[in-house]
């Protein structure tokens, strides 16, 4: 749970971070990156504690890697489309949640699994539902509008 909750902070923070040129990545990470995206084109670097982030389009899609300053890959990030869930999630969605519209959904590779985070809202209400390894949705947070 620890790890869902870092890797959420570190997802969040995509649009925070301070840019930094890739010459302040260290060479660990750097070499890391290099090995596991070969294929990787503009890739913009950004830090954060701790942690740096690579984000590149790789196959047409933007991409977000999370690695600790050891170089170790913490996890990978994508935003996708609804109907890129898996069938049950997204069913799920469409017979539950059909008051809401999802404003923010994206995918989360790590070391425990494969999670979905979706942002539902309404004109009231901002929901944000987790789902672990293709289970059902939970609540993550839920929160009224000012």
């Amino acid at each position: 749970m620890k790890k869902i909750l870092l890797v959420l902070g570190l997802v969040a923070t995509m649009g925070v971070c301070s840019a930094y040129p890739s010459e302040r990545v260290s060479q660990k990470v750097l070499a890391s990156f290099k090995t596991e995206f070969t294929n990787a084109q503009n890739v913009e670097w950004e830090t954060g504690n701790n942690y740096f982030r690579a984000a590149f389009t790789m196959n047409e899609q933007r991409i977000f890697a999370f690695y600790n300053v050891e170089g170790e890959l913490l996890s990978i990030a994508r935003y996708i489309s609804s109907i890129h869930l898996p069938i049950n999630l997204f069913s799920d969605l469409k017979n539950n949640y059909s008051k809401y519209w999802i404003s923010d959904l994206f995918e989360v590779s790590n070391s425990e699994g494969l999670h979905y985070y979706v942002t539902l809202e309404t004109a009231d209400s901002k929901l944000v539902m987790h789902s672990g390894n293709g289970g059902s949705w939970s609540t993550y947070s839920k929160n009224k509008k000012i």
